[in-house]
């Protein structure tokens, strides 16, 4: 994906995400996004030397993780 198209929905999204995406899409560094895409339980898998990531997994991974992040219970 271009980094010049401005992503304005979910639909905008193409079906396979790419590390640039999930990049753009995070707001993260390039090497953060390559780290991201490592992390056990991420739900990335390889295209032959591509590292591939479906919407519908990344999005569910998010919302997944936003329930589990230490301390997001408590109130201010």
């Amino acid at each position: 994906m271009s980094n010049k198209k401005r992503l304005n929905s979910y639909e905008d999204l193409p079906l396979v995400l790419d590390v640039a995406d999930i990049q753009q899409i995070m707001g993260i560094s390039r090497a953060s996004a390559y780290e991201l895409v490592h992390t056990p339980g991420f739900p990335a898998f390889r295209s032959g030397r591509l590292i591939k990531v479906s919407k519908t997994a990344f999005f569910e991974w998010m919302a997944k993780g936003s329930e589990t992040v230490p301390g997001s219970d408590k109130k201010a």
